[in-house]
């Protein structure tokens, strides 16, 4: 825009002063455009983790990738958040929307060999730099992260780490579709949890998994609890969870989510055969809206396992640096579970349907038998309507009229119409 604005300018004066101008402007927009166009070339370099350009540090990978502003100067982060988990439209890739009742950041930390543990609360985030070289052997490190509250703690774990910025933003802009996917540094796997939240409702907060070289990060919105089982595996020392690298660790934590499916989609199955037993005794309006927070439950379910499914098939079949053999065969587990947990879901939803058709058809059922009941009512009293109608005509001469008898033979005449007419419907089976 500004060299259209330098070449209108010298074409309408026709001056070498408006040359000038415009020759000027024009090296000033050519120079800045090749500044910007090294500084992407090497930021891309750096990012997709190319040996000839690649920073001699991860932190400085991750320093160079991390979103700017236009000044090249790092965005605020006020700036960046937003009280929506989404980032606003157009931002750039790995900008973060950190809601404004996020929790406070925590950082914990278990390091961890075949004979010794140690866990301890992080304060400053630079005591985690030790954990970003080489570790010695047998050692391996947990990083557990806990609330989205502190921007810069989360970004200073990334730089550290050398994390890839859109691994940050589908670790904190949650919820993200579960997927498996590796990077230049590390192992990346986004996971969804069931969990009964306030008032029994169904929630599915997002775990992320990020599993690098001898150390591994979980990301939580919030504290549950998802994990106590692992740790207190940890700190026991049982099976091989010590021993092995963090790969098993993976493998634990992914199990520990996978576990949490069965009891609420257990429950779910319950709730649809206990409804399934009381909707074909008697149907009732409650029981529809039971089936229905059922139903909703279900297709939850669905909607997170099966993504979940997939990305623990391309986790124990795709080959990754981060993975190795001997821990294959334990997620290969983990997934025919997570399958088993599905197909649960999905013939609890066919249940669930079957049984809302059961539910429509016990009412129209009912609705018929009413219907029924006051059609005989209706024909019975259509000829003694008519009888009622033809006397109540006001003709001066008609048979009765002054009959003392008249009136007592006219309804006992009714009254036996209308008995007959019930034996004939009982004759029929009409009237069970």
């Amino acid at each position: 825009m500004v060299r259209a604005h330098s070449e209108r300018e010298g074409n309408q004066h026709g001056g070498k002063e408006g040359e000038q101008e415009g020759g000027e402007a024009r090296e000033a927009v050519d120079g800045q455009g090749r500044r910007e166009a090294e500084e992407r070339r090497e930021a891309r370099g750096d990012l997709l983790g190319s040996a000839q350009s690649r920073p001699r540090t991860r932190a400085a990978a991750a320093e160079i990738a991390r979103p700017r502003g236009r000044s090249g100067q790092r965005a605020p982060a006020a700036a960046k958040a937003a009280t929506h988990q989404r980032p606003p439209v157009g931002a750039a890739p790995g900008t973060l929307a950190i809601p404004s009742d996020a929790s406070a950041t925590r950082v914990h930390v278990f390091e961890y060999g075949p004979d010794r543990l140690r866990e301890r609360d992080i304060a400053n985030i630079d005591e985690l730099r030790p954990y970003t070289g080489a570790l010695p052997s047998g050692t391996n490190v947990w990083v557990e992260v806990q609330g989205f509250a502190d921007e810069d703690k989360l970004w200073r774990i990334a730089e550290l780490f050398g994390l890839h910025p859109l691994v940050l933003e589908d670790a904190t802009n949650v919820p993200q579709r579960a997927k498996s996917e590796v990077h230049a540094h590390e192992h990346v796997l986004v996971c969804r949890v069931p969990v009964r939240g306030a008032g029994g409702t169904l929630e599915t907060p997002q775990v992320c998994i990020i599993l690098g070289k001898g150390w591994l990060i979980t990301v939580q919105d919030h504290r549950r609890g998802l994990f106590d089982p692992v740790r207190q595996q940890l700190r026991e020392g049982v099976d091989e969870i010590r021993k092995l690298g963090t790969d098993y660790l993976a493998y634990a934590l992914i199990d520990a989510i996978v576990d949490r499916y069965f009891p609420v989609v257990a429950e779910l199955a319950e709730q649809l055969e206990d409804l399934e037993a009381e909707v074909g005794e008697r149907a009732h309006p409650t029981q529809l809206v039971r089936l229905q927070h059922v139903r909703r439950a279900l297709a939850a379910i669905r909607r997170v396992g099966w993504p979940q499914r997939e990305a623990l098939g391309e986790l124990s079949r795709e080959p990754s640096a981060f993975v190795t053999d001997a821990v294959r065969v334990y997620l290969r587990d983990a997934e025919q579970h997570i399958r088993q947990i599905v197909e649960l879901a999905d013939s609890s939803r066919e249940l669930a349907g079957l049984t809302t058709e059961i539910y429509l058809s016990q009412i129209s059922q009912r609705t018929n038998e009413v219907m029924k009941v006051l059609t005989l009512v209706s024909s019975i009293f259509i000829p003694l309507t008519f009888v009622v109608g033809v006397f109540g005509m006001n003709f001066e001469f008609m048979p009765w009229l002054h009959s003392p008898v008249g009136f007592s033979i006219v309804m006992l005449a009714m009254g036996a119409l209308a008995v007959g007419m019930i034996f004939w419907f009982r004759h029929r089976g009409w009237w069970d």
